[in-house]
């Protein structure tokens, strides 16, 4: 593993934790260089949040490929340019094909706004509240073809409040995210998280199902 772990960050929107990833990334001790971000939409704002770090940039339009294999193809010889270690998905809101997903595999991480296995796919706050769960929050795992499905890294877990709404509730979600993404990338970078046979390795042993907990 280099001293320096190259990463590129895909994006779609805001790219708040595009941001987290900046902030913890250029701290002295730091491992991790975000060598680029690239965006299927070029008026996502993390795009600025890029450009104001000095990161590079790169759009892609989903909209003007022929299909989602033409697509991921391109994306792949954006991405490769760069010569990653490590492929960061940050709110990239495209289905990937099962040719990208192993091309990266071992070395894409994806964070998802629930306790996966629990809500998969989209409304995650808005399905646990309905549900009445007195538990919620955000998971990090390495990406496979199973959708939001691949080994969980690290779970950070907040108790549901009485009275909670969509957002606030969100808002606290977002708040962990933004703690155990940078996390879980250092992680990555200082060759302590890998993907083994059995799953998520974290310092040569397995994680359990659930990932590394975090409570608050």
């Amino acid at each position: 593993m280099p001293t320096t772990c190259n990463v590129v960050v895909l994006i779609s929107g805001s790219g708040s934790n595009l941001q987290a990833l900046i902030d913890r990334s250029t701290a002295g001790d730091s491992p991790v260089r975000i060598r680029a971000v690239i965006s299927n939409r070029a008026d996502a704002y993390g795009l600025e949040r890029a450009r104001a770090a000095g990161i590079d940039t790169r759009v892609l339009d989903h909209k003007t490929f022929a299909g989602r294999e033409a697509f991921d193809a391109a994306l792949i010889e954006a991405i490769d340019a760069f010569a990653p270690q490590l492929v960061v998905l940050a709110g990239f809101m495209r289905i990937l094909s099962p040719d990208f997903v192993r091309h990266y595999a071992g070395r894409l991480l994806n964070i998802h706004p629930s306790l996966l296995p629990k809500y998969k796919g989209l409304h995650t706050h808005q399905r646990a509240l309905e549900a009445g769960d007195a538990e919620h929050g955000c998971s990090v795992h390495f990406v496979t073809e199973e959708l939001d499905g691949g080994p969980l890294v690290v779970q950070a877990v907040i108790p549901v409040q009485a009275g909670d709404s969509l957002d606030s509730l969100a808002q606290r979600v977002h708040q962990q995210e933004h703690l155990i993404y940078p996390l879980a990338v250092r992680w990555f970078a200082e060759g302590r998280l890998r993907l083994g046979a059995q799953g998520a390795m974290l310092d040569g042993q397995p994680l359990p199902s659930t990932g590394h907990l975090i409570r608050t």
